[in-house]
């Protein structure tokens, strides 16, 4: 352990510090706070952790896909008094957090896709596969067992950020080409815990998906452009500089990209503004879904940003994809979806973007 540290970024006028710990499993933990965290610890076990799995190329796909079978017995569902991602209190149940108290944690993935020492892949003819090298860390946002990016408020969603990057720059340093911080929120998406929290996953190579991004900005598509052709008609507002919006090419009901209008490669490269911006556009469109749907809104939220060493062209995004199509009504991803990738839009980007001012103005 450590002693606390000021980070290089602050954010709303004040510093944000680290406390790094390592655990009696030798995974690491970090604390970021405004404040330094100097709480004595608490108890913690020391299970022997899975040292991630495994990835095979699909032939077809021309993608990799990670086989981690130690994950099919992860943590599900715990009752409130179970709750892993909750602080350790003195003489309580032993946490993933062994401190009374935090503001926003930080630690590796006790049920991990990707190791950074991932070492064993399969020897099968004719599939090619390695060991499932990277990282997966779990990002709790607050020490309460309820809540939302909303309801953590500003200052904390600030801190969030500075953590994020903080996090980029190790796992860039580390070895990640590309690092996907995330949210899974709500039953509809799976989630297991629903302790306010996210993911960052950092994987070896660049996935699919984002590569025809890093492509498409490198053969010239300008964002910059499209997001000043859509805001009058499919934007929700600006703030900061930074722009939320419907993209007209939305692929899911009420999706919402958040991004930059001048072009960034990531978090890292944004002013203070602009992630004071985000910051704001993270709690306010999470609160635009819950009103919505009339219920704490299932989405999948991913940043998307450039690759380790930058990309040229890259403008970084913040996309939100809801899992509702209406209260109560699960947008499914069916046979045509899954099987070619062609998504069926039930609801026009034009009517999505009237709805959600409408919300947003109520």
């Amino acid at each position: 352990m450590s002693g606390a540290i000021a980070l290089d970024r602050s954010l709303g006028g004040r510093a944000t510090f680290r406390r790094d710990h390592r655990k009696a499993d030798g995974r690491m933990l970090h604390l970021y706070g405004r404040e330094p965290n100097d709480l004595p610890l608490q108890s913690e076990s020391a299970d022997e952790i899975a040292q991630g799995g495994e990835i095979r190329h699909h032939p077809l796909r021309d993608e990799w896909n990670v086989y981690a079978a130690h994950r099919q017995n992860r943590t599900f569902k715990p009752s409130a008094a179970d709750d892993p991602l909750a602080p350790t209190l003195p003489g309580g149940p032993e946490t993933e957090i062994p401190f009374e108290s935090f503001e926003l944690a930080i630690f590796e993935n006790k049920f991990a896709a990707f190791y950074p020492s991932a070492s064993d892949a399969s020897a099968l003819p004719g599939i090619t596969s390695e060991p499932a090298k990277g990282a997966c860390d779990v990002v709790v946002y607050a020490p309460d067992g309820s809540g939302s990016l909303h309801t953590i408020g500003q200052d904390r969603r600030e801190v969030l950020l500075a953590a994020l990057i903080d996090r980029y720059e190790t796992l860039f340093a580390a070895g990640c080409d590309y690092v996907l911080p995330f949210e899974n929120r709500g039953d509809e998406v799976g989630v297991t815990l629903h302790h306010p929290h996210g993911q960052i996953y950092g994987f070896e190579r660049t996935p699919v998906i984002q590569q025809r991004a890093v492509d498409a900005f490198a053969s010239g598509y300008d964002l910059a452009a499209e997001i000043t052709a859509a805001l009058p008609d499919y934007g929700l507002g600006e703030e900061g500089g930074v722009a939320a919006f419907v993209p007209r090419f939305a692929r899911f009901p009420y999706e919402v990209w958040l991004a930059p209008r001048i072009r960034r490669e990531g978090p890292w490269d944004c002013s203070d503004e602009e992630l004071e911006g985000l910051a704001h556009w993270l709690g306010e469109i999470t609160r635009c879904y819950d009103a919505l749907f009339q219920q704490p809104a299932a989405t999948m939220m991913a940043f998307h940003a450039a690759p380790r060493g930058g990309s040229n062209g890259y403008h970084f995004t913040v996309q939100f994809y809801p899992l509702l199509r209406a209260p109560g009504r699960v947008k499914y991803l069916a046979s045509v979806e899954q099987h070619t990738g062609t998504f069926t839009v039930d609801v026009m980007p034009e009517s999505a973007v009237g709805v959600l001012r409408d919300v947003a103005d109520g």
